[in-house]
């Protein structure tokens, strides 16, 4: 786990899970399959399998030993809903989850399918759905994925977000309806592809109409700054707006 992130919308990073395939075109230039080879040269063992998806049963309840509250971005290295994880070691990072409850949680897919199939589990076990402090999201990169925002309303949860990064494409008209906050991210790093202001505006311009919190990161280039994160002189820092009330559930753990 990392105490700091250069990710401008979280504050710490949580990597149960390493390693991912990609499935969209959002994932040509991912970022973690090129740090994965990295860290494995430099020697770090939890990298020995470079980007093929591995669970780390040793990092399950790092969140634990964190006592002041952060956002923390699950799997920024990874996919927890990827095809080959299993249920079981997705609901003890859960259950990480809920124990560590002064943390607030960021947890994002390209699979929202299965997050979708484990929230109903999670409910099953826990009997409540999943709560406040754990954020979904699902990514969204063009007009191609914009089906998955229709997977992510049927995760049973509190909180739902779409991170529209790398945005490389127009999504054109959306349906925000049960969306929270909207992360915007033009791509970056080598071979990066240039986002369109048109594509941007016109999801802030959606979200403001349908009233879901925008954080607009960056619009990208060889570094994440590049492009820095003002559009028309505005910057973007938008969070979900919570009611915390039905945050308040007693954990039922076996």
């Amino acid at each position: 786990m990392a105490l700091g992130s250069a990710i401008e919308w979280t504050e710490a990073t949580w990597n149960p899970t390493t390693g991912c395939t990609k499935i969209s075109s959002g994932c040509k230039n991912c970022y973690a399959a090129t740090l994965s080879k990295r860290l494995k040269s430099m020697g770090l063992q939890k990298y020995k399998n470079e980007f093929e998806y591995t669970e780390h049963n040793a990092d399950i309840e790092l969140p634990l030993g964190w006592k002041k509250p952060k956002k923390i971005f699950v799997n920024s290295m990874s996919d927890l809903f990827h095809e080959e994880s299993t249920m079981e070691f997705v609901g003890k990072c859960f259950s990480t989850m809920v124990k560590a409850n002064w943390h607030t949680y960021q947890v994002l897919t390209k699979r929202p399918n299965k997050m979708a199939e484990f929230s109903k589990l999670f409910y099953s076990y826990f009997g409540f759905e999943i709560p406040n402090h754990v954020w979904m999201g699902t990514t969204v990169e063009n007009g191609d994925n914009v089906w998955r925002i229709d997977e992510l309303r049927k995760v049973r949860c509190n909180v739902r977000f779409i991170s529209f990064e790398p945005l490389i494409g127009s999504v054109g008209t959306v349906d925000l309806s049960g969306i929270d906050w909207a992360i915007i991210g033009g791509e970056s790093g080598y071979g990066y592809r240039q986002v369109e202001k048109e594509w941007i505006t016109e999801i802030i311009d959606q979200c403001k109409k349908q009233k879901v919190s925008v954080f607009f990161k960056q619009w990208g280039g060889i570094r994440p700054k590049s492009g820095g994160r003002k559009i028309d002189g505005k910057i973007y820092d938008e969070y979900p707006k919570i009611n915390n009330t039905s945050d308040l559930v007693e954990p039922i753990l076996a």
